[in-house]
């Protein structure tokens, strides 16, 4: 009775999904609630699936009892179970921040619990074509979440995702409508034996799926050049959607490449078709520099961490090309640790600007002297980014490393070393913006007369500086806001209403500051997992390169 738990696990969010509205018609305030029991529910049963595959192993359920390859099933393994809790943790930390940042309204928590439900789909279904029913509800749902606070640079931005979003999903659907043709099947499973049994690796049809469904995610993960959505989408987004998009959704279509790339083709396709491989590890080495370096020209911290996603999902990419078994290990490590990395910085930045106001850097002049706990989680998020061991930044930049190097070495070719210098020279484009942001926080001097953390001394309130490093790219940026208040020393002034706590002097709420610092202490505590990560993953990967 235990396989229940998959279709709970996703039924949960999207029934509770339309309860804030119908209770809405009675209750102004029901959405929060119901969110909170629904999200906390959901962890609950992602808790109970882990130990049930940790003890037992993978298990499948069959829905409606009509069994593969003509039903639908769901399937719980070890990288499945990794993604759904960090799906289900990200998803009830978000929705404390949420609380007390907003939006607020029954019709957000709806769209909430929508799009935690087309996340779980995401990460347990075990079939092509719900894999983009899932993929659909998740985008739709980020598309109203974006604009939710009805302004209208969130309305552009919003609009721009779902004309991307929609031609990925649309390639996508055309990618499965192949393998459809080519097999008769869209079971994952099913579909790997047929390719072998009816089609063969050098299928027209299968080349012609893989390369639709590869760029389909690709939009939606947004590898560069196609990743000119998610800047506008996580600047214009309010604080508490950027936390859980920057977090979950591109990091959920990272793993559905993962998972169609070697569950449903397998590393024997790639290494049969090392043109498609090649042309997938040159976009992701590309993203990999071009990401890191428009971070570093970005004044705008959304904006500059948005960049930075460009740029990891990158060496996720190009794990999944390089097709040998360090360099998955590497990519898997990073999916999960970039979305609890990108989950707090997004969430510490959030939680200055609730408090002070500040959205630049140039607004962040001895930050850490107003709100210690915050700047620390930051920097110590910040310095995982980049990959300052031990934390778990590190360790996927290793293994991804490590692994390209392996592969340019047993082929004799220039690419796998390549991949490994890019993301040699990522880590220095990554290093050179979080030491801003550090250099920021602590060594700006605010309040010493004439030094470059005193405003006045700089002749202006810094919006030059920042129009000419945002890159004016998208209408009403950040450059036209007001720089926030100063304190007679020079600090950043908490805004007018700003929480309270008796436990720091960090002027932003206790709970969404408690979990960005979890979120901290979870990327160093990774770091030192090394082992227990290979291990944990082992299973999946034995399978894989069996």
């Amino acid at each position: 009775m235990t396989d229940v738990l998959l279709p709970l696990a996703v039924v949960v969010p999207i029934v509770a999904a339309t309860l804030p509205l119908a209770l809405g018609l009675r209750y102004d305030r029901a959405g929060w609630p119901v969110a909170a029991v629904g999200t906390t529910a959901v962890a609950g049963i992602a808790a109970a699936i882990a130990v049930e595959t940790v003890i037992n192993g993978p298990f499948s359920h069959a829905l409606g009892g009509f069994l593969p390859p003509i039903g639908i099933e769901l399937v719980a393994d070890r990288l499945s179970v990794a993604v759904l809790l960090l799906v289900a943790a990200v998803s009830v930390a978000t929705l404390a921040f949420a609380r007390v940042a907003g939006p607020r309204g029954n019709p957000f928590y709806s769209a909430y619990l929508l799009l935690v439900g087309g996340l779980v789909g995401m990460v347990l279904t075990g079939d092509l074509f719900n894999l983009f029913v899932f993929l659909e509800i998740t985008g739709l749902t980020t598309y109203a979440l974006i604009a939710a606070d009805r302004s209208g640079a969130s309305a552009y931005a919003s609009l721009k995702y779902l004309v991307v979003g929609t031609v990925g999903a649309s390639l996508y659907l055309l990618g499965v409508g192949y393998v459809f043709l080519a097999t008769g099947t869209l079971n994952m499973l099913d579909v790997q034996a047929q390719i072998v049994a009816q089609a063969g690796y050098g299928d027209p049809l299968i080349r012609a799926s893989y390369a639709f469904i590869v760029t389909g995610l690709a939009l939606k993960i947004a590898l560069f050049p196609v990743h000119s959505w998610q800047p506008d989408a996580y600047q214009r987004a309010p604080d508490s959607v950027t936390t859980i998009v920057a977090a979950l959704v591109s990091t959920a279509s990272a793993y559905a490449l993962i998972r169609v790339t070697y569950t449903v083709f397998t590393v024997d396709f790639l290494a049969a078709n090392e043109g498609i491989a090649t042309a997938l590890l040159v976009v992701s080495t590309v993203s990999i520099v071009a990401g890191s370096a428009l971070a570093a020209m970005q004044s705008n911290l959304k904006r500059m961490f948005a960049y930075s996603s460009v740029a990891q999902f990158g060496m996720i990419g190009a794990a999944v090309a390089l097709a040998n078994e360090t360099a998955l290990l590497g990519g898997i490590v990073h999916l999960i640790g970039h979305g609890i990395m990108k989950f707090g910085l997004f969430l510490g930045i959030g939680l200055l600007a609730l408090g002070y106001g500040s959205r630049r850097i140039e607004d962040l002049a001895s930050a850490a002297r107003a709100a210690p706990y915050t700047s620390g989680a930051l920097a110590v998020l910040g310095l995982a980014l980049v990959g300052i061991p031990p934390s778990i930044g590190f360790l996927g930049k290793w293994y991804v490393g490590v692994g390209a190097v392996d592969a340019g070495l047993a082929d004799g070719g220039a690419v796998g070393i390549a991949v490994a210098a890019a993301i040699f020279v990522s880590t220095l484009f990554t290093l050179s913006y979080v030491a801003r942001l550090i250099e920021r926080f602590y060594f700006a001097g605010a309040g010493l007369p004439g030094d470059h953390g005193d405003a006045a001394a700089r002749g202006g309130d810094g919006s030059a500086d920042a129009a000419a490093t945002d890159g004016g790219d998208s209408p009403a940026t950040d450059d036209r806001e007001p720089s926030p208040a100063k304190t007679a020393d020079g600090l950043p002034a908490p805004v007018e209403g700003a929480p309270r706590s008796s436990l720091v002097p960090d002027r932003v709420p206790t709970a969404p500051l408690l979990a960005l610092g979890l979120a901290a202490l979870a990327t160093v505590a990774l770091g030192f997992g090394g082992f227990a990560l290979a291990e944990w993953f082992d299973p999946f990967l034995t399978e894989v390169f069996a």
